[in-house]
């Protein structure tokens, strides 16, 4: 049998008997063996040789809500400027006083909003205390509940931002007491607070990101929403759409077509040539399309270079044209 044991007398390690890991089965593993093991786990304590492993194998509705964090995070980053790095599901270590492993989590998604400025994890791991803690951590919960285990450990470690996200299609062996939302955790003196919108991504609302991460293309309403947030953490940057090298690259194009032929034949041009940089196929009379709807014409030039960079083909970025008159 696995053996417990109190974990409590070492800074940054969360009292282990205090933790529990709801939709896990208790392993028995060697740091010899943690070495080599590829399954899905909760924790792992060195003194206890104990992983906590997910029971379930890995789905597509778990690791959806991850994979359309970093979409977004993309998409932000553009309107906002500079560059933001998602690193997915990696080993969070915390190391001993000897130097060895006495700590392993796995998150699901890990987001540096300033990678440039940050010392980054390692081949192997995000190590705490070596490396910079995420500025957000992400957490799918869909036969698991963070809640009573890798949130006391994430509080112990410091992380300054949580989000607890329970995909809207629920699994039958779901932890009950768990109901579809976005639940978004922000450290502050006395431990984690629930919150109703992101620190990090300013002004970013929990239900707005649930609904973004569950939606299987970004609409309408999600696209303005990455847009507000992105220009709002541009402004306390300093950085904006132009400082994007894609962005400023296209919008060029478009200023420079565009007094050759008249700034709407401009914006048209700049939207093809968003929608072609993303691999998009278009038609050759997209832009006559374009020029000929009264919605291209009395719509602002960010609104439709969001459209662009948020559609998935020609024709639903011309929805999203359509949508915005």
């Amino acid at each position: 049998m696995p053996r417990i044991l109190d974990a409590s007398v070492e800074q940054g390690a969360a009292s282990l008997p205090a933790l529990k890991f709801p939709g896990c089965e208790p392993m028995r593993l060697t740091h010899e063996e943690l070495e080599v093991f590829d399954g899905r786990l909760e924790l792992w304590d060195a003194r206890a040789e104990t992983a906590w492993v997910v029971r379930e194998p890995t789905s597509p509705v778990h690791e959806r809500p991850g994979q359309a964090l970093s979409a977004l995070a993309e998409r932000i980053a553009a309107v906002r400027g500079s560059p933001i790095t998602c690193y997915g599901a990696m080993d969070l270590l915390q190391r001993d006083g000897d130097g060895q492993p006495r700590r392993v989590m796995q998150s699901d998604q890990s987001v540096y909003l300033r990678p440039n400025r940050a010392v980054l994890p390692g081949l192997r791991a995000m190590v705490v205390g070596e490396h910079d803690i995420p500025d957000v951590v992400l957490e799918a919960d869909h036969t698991t509940d963070v809640r009573r285990g890798k949130l006391l450990q994430y509080e112990a470690w410091g992380f300054p931002e949580l989000w607890v996200e329970v995909p809207d299609r629920a699994a039958s062996s779901r932890p009950r007491g768990l109901v579809p939302g976005l639940t978004i955790y922000l450290l502050g003196e006395n431990g984690y607070e629930v919150a109703p919108e992101s620190r990090a991504f300013s002004g970013w609302g929990a239900v707005e990101i649930h609904d973004a991460m569950n939606e299987t293309t970004p609409s309408a309403l999600t696209c303005a929403v990455l847009e507000r947030v992105g220009m709002a953490m541009g402004a306390e940057e300093g950085t904006g759409p132009d400082d994007d090298p894609l962005l400023r690259s296209q919008r060029r194009k478009g200023y420079n077509v565009g007094h050759a032929e008249g700034h709407t034949a401009g914006r048209a041009a700049l939207a093809c040539g968003i929608l072609r940089s993303r691999g998009i196929e278009i038609s050759p009379g997209l832009a006559d399309t374009l020029l000929a709807g009264r919605a291209f014409a009395e719509s602002p030039d960010a609104a439709i270079a969001a459209a662009a960079v948020a559609s998935e083909s020609e024709a639903d970025f011309l929805r999203r044209i359509r949508q915005l008159g």
